[in-house]
C-alpha cells in the first residue's frame, strides 16, 4: 500500500460470491458457495463458523488465490481479488488446517525463507522477532520434525506474519492442540488484533469464538444464513432453560404438561421454553402442578452452540432476527 492510499473502512469485502466445482461422468456438478455476501471490518476478531461442507474453505481458499470464483465479487484490504490479484493477496496472512512443515528447515530458516518468498528485505525481517513472541526461541536452530505438534501450529503462524499481513487468517488454528499452547496463541492474537491486525478465525471450538469474537458468521450449504455481532447473534435464540433440582429424588425424569424435560446431573432436570410463549413462573407453576417440590432452580441463557446448532442442524423458526 502506498503513502498515499488510504486504509478501507473493510479488511474483506465479498458480494454475491459463487462457486460450482465441475462434476464429471460418475459425480454432477457440485456448487459450494451460492451468492455469499460477507463483510468484516478492518480491525475486527471475525469468527466464520459452520459445518463441514458448508462453504467455509471454499471461501477462504479464494481470497487466498487458491480457488478460483465462479461468480460475485471479493476485495481483501481494498483491492479487487481480480483486478489486483497480488496486491490482494499480499494483504492477507493464511494459517490453513493442515500442518505443512519445512522439515529439513529450522524454524528461524523457515522464516526466513517465507519472508524471501514476499521479498521482504533481509533488515527489515522480523523472524526473531516473531519466534519469541510465539514461544519458539529456545528452538529456533532445532529441525522443524522435531517439534510438536503445537509448536508446529505457531511456526505457520509466524510464517503467516513474516510478511507483516494487516489481515491473519486462522483456519482450525488450535486443533489437536493443548490447553496450555492454545492460551498463549490465542494471547498472541488478542495482542495483535489491538495492535490494529484484523483477524478472521473458523473453528469448531464454539466457546473460542464466542469468547474471541467481536462479530461472527455463520455458514451452512453455502451461504450465510447469520452475520451480526456476537452479543446480538446470542440474543437470536427465543429459548431460555430452567433447570429444576427436586427437594426429594426422583425415580426418573418427571412428566411436565406443556414442557419436555431432560436429564441433568444430581437428580435436576432441564425444561426449555420459549420466552415469547411462556415465563419462568409458568415453568415452576407447570412443576409444581406434577405433585414436585422444588428445592432449587436455575435459569440458562442460549450460548453460542445452541444459536449454532439451531441454524444449521435444528429449529430455524427458534431463531429469529434481533432488533437493536
Amino acid at each position: 500500500m502506498t503513502q498515499t492510499e488510504a486504509l478501507p473502512v473493510n479488511a474483506i469485502e465479498v458480494h454475491g460470491l459463487e462457486k460450482t466445482y465441475a462434476g464429471s461422468k460418475k459425480s454432477p456438478p457440485k456448487t459450494a458457495l451460492r451468492g455469499v455476501d460477507l463483510v468484516i471490518p478492518r480491525g475486527s476478531m471475525f469468527g466464520l463458523l459452520g459445518p463441514n461442507g458448508a462453504g467455509k474453505s471454499t471461501l477462504i481458499n479464494i481470497l487466498a488465490g487458491v480457488v478460483n470464483k465462479t461468480g460475485g465479487t471479493a476485495a481483501i484490504w481494498g483491492r479487487d481479488i481480480d483486478e489486483r490479484p497480488r496486491d490482494a493477496r499480499a494483504a492477507l496472512g493464511v494459517v490453513p488446517q493442515e500442518i505443512v512443515a519445512d522439515v529439513f528447515f529450522t524454524p528461524r530458516e523457515a522464516l526466513e525463507v517465507q519472508a524471501g518468498f514476499y521479498g521482504v528485505p533481509k533488515n527489515e525481517r522480523r523472524s526473531d522477532e516473531l519466534l519469541a513472541a510465539l514461544g519458539l526461541s529456545d528452538k529456533a536452530n532445532a529441525y522443524v520434525r522435531a517439534l510438536s505438534g503445537g509448536m508446529k501450529r505457531r511456526l505457520m503462524v509466524a510464517k503467516a506474519l513474516v510478511h507483516n499481513p494487516p489481515i491473519l487468517i486462522l483456519d482450525e488454528p488450535t486443533a489437536g492442540v493443548d490447553v496450555e499452547l492454545r492460551r498463549q496463541l490465542w494471547e498472541y492474537v488478542r495482542r495483535i488484533n489491538a495492535e490494529g491486525v484484523t483477524i478472521l478465525l473458523t473453528t469448531h471450538y464454539l466457546e473460542e469464538a464466542q469468547e474471541l469474537c467481536d462479530t461472527i458468521a455463520i455458514m451452512n450449504r453455502g451461504q450465510v444464513v447469520a452475520c451480526e455481532p456476537t452479543p446480538q447473534l446470542l440474543r437470536r435464540l427465543d429459548t431460555r432453560n430452567v433447570v429444576v433440582t427436586p427437594e426429594h429424588p426422583l425415580d426418573g425424569l418427571p412428566v411436565v404438561a406443556g414442557f419436555e424435560t431432560v436429564a441433568r446431573p444430581n437428580g435436576a432436570f432441564a425444561i426449555t421454553y420459549r420466552k415469547g410463549q411462556s415465563s419462568v413462573e409458568q415453568v415452576l407453576a407447570a412443576v409444581r402442578a406434577a405433585g414436585i417440590t422444588i428445592s432449587d432452580i436455575t435459569t440458562e441463557d442460549p450460548d453460542l452452540e445452541d444459536v449454532f446448532l439451531a441454524l444449521t442442524y435444528g429449529d430455524a423458526n427458534a431463531v429469529s432476527p434481533t432488533k437493536d
